[in-house]
């Protein structure tokens, strides 16, 4: 408890934390606003606290082991995060980096599917009741503060198909397609022809059953399989949320994948979660109960990656709080529908999912990450020379109403 308490006093500059002690007595650490409660319960945590924090903050608060106060875990959560951001420290000698990331991120098929498994094969009732109308499990665009999360991730979408410069009958490739909504917003709106890959049978069941209640069982088909198991020949390869399982140690094997699947004036966009630091490491308790496998790459991975294939970037964009907003609503509505996941799961997967969504938030709020958006082509000519072509108006036949998008909300629903 006495390393515990000398990091509390030295870490907490903004607010005031409150620790609430199992023998009734209490500690305040900072003198500012706003202030946050967290219960102890048991003496034990305090010594796995100043053992592991990284990994036992959220394994003894899934364990009933303390709670926050009335305030709720979201803001204390962001205030130990505030407090607490991770120091930058001087990488490992390279023998040592590379046998940690081939056992932390070995990533090969057969275990790539089981990583996807334990976390996207989740029922469809759990993320039909706190994502959006259409079902991204991603980074949303705020174009306007005041957009609604059905809004933004219509402006995402949007923004990925601009990006792509789909022309009519173009066959698209959609790695990582997961519940299916982007394949479906290229098929409405671009008239292409999409196929998507996916590791999760729960997404593949439910995507293809939209596909058919949707009328696009003729342009949209999905697969069961791995990026590195497909063949074929596409105009547009889009990857929406899936790099962050590929692991570092094959981003060269996925880049160069991504060239051999692609025409030779063909164009490919990458949205990745990414850090603004050097390259890292992942979180522990993620990494446990979360996202198996998973690694977000700082940019400097990404850019050497593809620089040892034939690819170039034509197109680098960075997307900073998006993300936070987009979880904060997340959070927001898994806490409206909690009781009904906790009679639906168990108390312990709804502590596990809110501290996920919680620190995640925090993640882009607080400490580095980002959304990387990165535009590749094999050869010069197919991209224009300016950014203009994102921000002109379309035709109002390619553009999906509002009153549209309601109605397949309700549709759907």
């Amino acid at each position: 408890m006495m390393w515990l308490d000398r990091q509390l006093r030295r870490q907490v500059r903004e607010g005031c934390l409150a620790l609430h002690l199992p023998d009734g007595s209490s500690k305040r650490f900072g003198d500012g606003e706003p202030q946050v409660n967290l219960h102890v319960h048991d003496r034990k945590v305090l010594q796995r606290l100043a053992w592991d924090p990284a990994l036992n903050f959220g394994e003894t608060y899934m364990e009933g082991g303390w709670d926050p106060g009335p305030e709720g875990l979201r803001p204390l959560v962001h205030q130990v995060m505030r407090n607490f951001a991770p120091a930058f420290r001087k990488r490992r000698s390279l023998p040592l980096v590379v046998l940690r990331r081939l056992w932390e991120q070995g990533n090969r098929i057969t275990r790539s599917y089981g990583n996807i498994s334990h976390h996207y094969d989740l029922e469809e009732w759990l993320f039909r009741r706190f994502l959006d109308r259409d079902m991204y499990y991603s980074c949303a665009y705020f174009r306007r503060p005041d957009m609604t999360l059905e809004e933004a991730q219509q402006a995402k979408a949007d923004m990925i198909r601009r990006k792509l410069l789909l022309q009519p009958g173009m066959r698209v490739l959609d790695i990582g397609s997961g519940w299916g909504s982007m394949a479906f917003h290229l098929a409405e709106h671009a008239d292409v022809q999409v196929d998507g890959v996916t590791l999760s049978r729960e997404q593949l069941r439910a995507a293809s059953a939209e596909a058919d209640r949707r009328g696009l069982s003729d342009r949209v088909h999905f697969h069961l399989q791995d990026y590195r198991e497909h063949r074929g020949q596409y105009d547009r390869i889009v990857s929406v949320g899936m790099f962050e399982h590929v692991g570092q140690p094959y981003y060269r094997r996925y880049f160069q994948q991504v060239h051999d699947l692609l025409k030779p004036e063909g164009v490919a966009l990458l949205h990745t979660i990414g850090r603004v630091d050097p390259p890292g490491k992942t979180n522990a308790w993620l990494a446990k109960n979360i996202f198996p496998g998973g690694y977000t790459p700082a940019l400097s991975e990404v850019a050497a990656a593809v620089e040892k294939t034939p690819l170039m970037a034509t197109d680098v964009d960075v997307w900073r709080l998006h993300y936070a907003e987009t979880l904060a609503e997340w959070y927001r509505r898994f806490q409206a529908i909690r009781d009904e996941a906790a009679e639906h799961f168990d108390e312990r997967f709804c502590r596990m999912w809110e501290f996920y969504l919680a620190t995640c938030e925090g993640s882009f709020r607080y400490w580095g990450q980002v959304v990387f958006q990165v535009q590749l082509a094999r050869i010069h000519g197919v991209i224009p020379e300016t950014r203009d072509y994102l921000y002109q108006s379309e035709p109002a036949h390619n553009i999906r109403h509002a009153e549209e998008d309601a109605d397949t909300g309700k549709a759907i629903a």
